[in-house]
């Protein structure tokens, strides 16, 4: 039986980009990682296999990938004190709730679309400026981070605790 194939929009590099920044930032220091809005779970079997972390996906659509632990529930800031770290990897619809969760446990987000601030008209740069200003007026201490893999959805944001 041969593996199951992941159809993914955006560079296919990210996944492993951003599980290694996690295991080279947290190490064993952290065990349980809600991806958030992981969609079938790139991500997470990442993070579970070569990493040894427990990582599931909470993402109401409920398209993950055959043994890619999940949850099909809308992600909520309530959630996060059950996980050591919270990834909104391109989050969409869930980047505000991702962002809030910053105020119980850390995160890393990598948002995409302005599901930030519907108000105003906000590009990629604009957004990750708008969710800084929010971390600064909550007194959240974070760090800017530039990944490598292509595409100008790759700046992220990493809260500590």
């Amino acid at each position: 039986m041969g593996r199951q194939q992941i159809k993914c929009h955006g560079s296919p590099e990210r996944f492993e980009e951003v599980a290694e920044f996690i295991y080279d930032k947290f190490g064993s220091a952290i065990k349980y990682i809600a991806d958030v809005a992981g969609g079938q779970g790139a991500l997470t079997r990442l993070l579970n296999k070569k990493y040894n972390y427990q990582a599931e996906v909470i993402d109401p659509r409920g398209y993950s990938l055959k043994g890619v632990p999940n949850r099909a529930v809308e992600y909520t800031p309530q959630m996060a004190s059950y996980y050591d770290l919270i990834v909104g990897l391109h989050p969409d619809e869930a980047t505000r709730a991702v962002v809030e969760s910053a105020l119980i446990m850390p995160v890393l987000i990598l948002p995409c679309c302005n599901f930030w601030d519907t108000t105003q008209k906000l590009g990629c740069r604009e957004l990750v400026s708008s969710i800084e200003n929010y971390f600064i007026e909550k007194k959240i201490n974070y760090e800017r981070i530039q990944f490598k893999f292509d595409g100008p959805k790759n700046i992220g944001l990493l809260t500590k605790s």
